[in-house]
Order: structure tokens, then sequence, then C-alpha cells
């Protein structure tokens, strides 16, 4: 026999029946455990699921948060435009003069009245929607509420005090509607801040 008739002799056979054992054996290691497959997948989902469940907490207080600033807030462009309404009727009540209020005309002290009573009934309806007037005369200058018109030579009050309110500011919740613009002090002693708050140093 020649060599090619030996190949698909008996040799052969037990050649190809040796390989296959080795290929069953390579096909059992590449095969992954279902158990570890499914601790896995476990631990995928997990993480999916506390993703998805911080996601909906920041969602739920991000619209919390909206809701409550459009309850508090969504007037406020509505209350900026009534607070120039209020101040023409208080520039109407100070353009009177004192001896026609003096004089006490029947017909024009019952305008004033209607006037005054029309103002603060405004105001009080502006209240009740949060809308807070600011009260600064006599307390720091803060720039977060208050815009300076002018500075008065005053050597007896710390400086940057409050002596003059030109026209009233308000706050609308915690948030500034319209700053008030103020007078303030200039020339008196310096503001530092102790511990017991704020104390005039020379």
């Amino acid at each position: 026999m020649t060599d090619d008739t030996n190949k698909h002799g008996p040799e052969a056979t037990d050649e190809v029946f040796d390989a296959a054992p080795d290929a069953t054996e390579a096909a059992a290691v590449a095969e992954p455990d279902p158990l570890e497959l499914a601790r896995a997948e476990s631990a995928e989902l997990r993480d999916k699921y506390l993703r998805l469940a911080a996601e909906m907490d920041n969602l739920r207080r991000r619209t919390e948060r909206d809701v409550k600033d459009a309850k508090s807030y969504s007037v406020a462009g509505f209350a900026r435009d009534m607070l120039a309404v209020s101040d023409n009727l208080r520039r109407a009540l100070d353009a009177i003069p004192a001896e026609a209020k003096e004089a006490g005309e029947a017909g024009l002290n019952t305008l004033i009245e209607g006037v005054e009573m029309t103002e603060r009934s405004m105001l009080s309806a502006l209240e009740r929607h949060g809308v807070k007037k600011l009260e600064p005369e006599g307390q720091k200058f803060d720039p977060n509420f208050h815009q300076a018109m002018f500075e008065i030579p005053n050597a007896d009050v710390p400086n940057n005090t409050v002596l003059q309110v030109v026209q009233a500011g308000y706050t609308i919740g915690d948030r500034v509607l319209r700053p008030a613009m103020v007078g303030v002090s200039k020339g008196g002693p310096k503001v530092v801040a102790g511990e017991n708050g704020d104390a005039p140093t020379a």
C-alpha cells in the first residue's frame, strides 16, 4: 500500500476520533455559565432601575419647584404694571396743593378720599398676591434691593445708610419686583461687620 492508501485506512479513522473529544472540550469551556449570565443581567437591570428612579425623583422635584414658582411669580409682570398705576395715583395726590386741601372744598376732599382709597385697595390686592413694599429708610444700603440715585452728606449717620426714598420698591416672594430708588448718606463713620452685627466705627 502506498502512503495515500494508509491515510484512508484505520489509522486515519483513529485520528478523526481523537480530534472529536478535543472539540467537545473546547465547546464546553467556551459556553458561559447560565448563573453568571443571570447575575450580570440582574446587576445591569438593577443599575438601570436605580438610574431611572433617581431621574424620576429629580424630575418630580423640578416639577414641584416649577409649579411653586409659577404660583408665586406668575403675576409678576401684571404686578409690575399695576405698580406704575399706583405710582400715578400717588403723584396725583402729591400734586394737590396744601392750600386746596386746607380749604376743605367738599368736591375736592371727596376726590382725594376716592383716590386714596383706590391706591390702598390696589396695594392691598397686590399684597394678597405676595407683593410687599420695601421700607428701606434708615437701613444699610443693599444693592440687591435698593438703587442709589444720589448721596446726601451727613456725618451723623454711618456711610451708605438710606436716608430718603424717591420711589418705593417692592418684592414678590423672595425676588425683587422693583428696587427702591433711594438717597444714601455720605461722610459719616464707616460700618464694619462685628460679631453682633454692624457697628459704626470712626
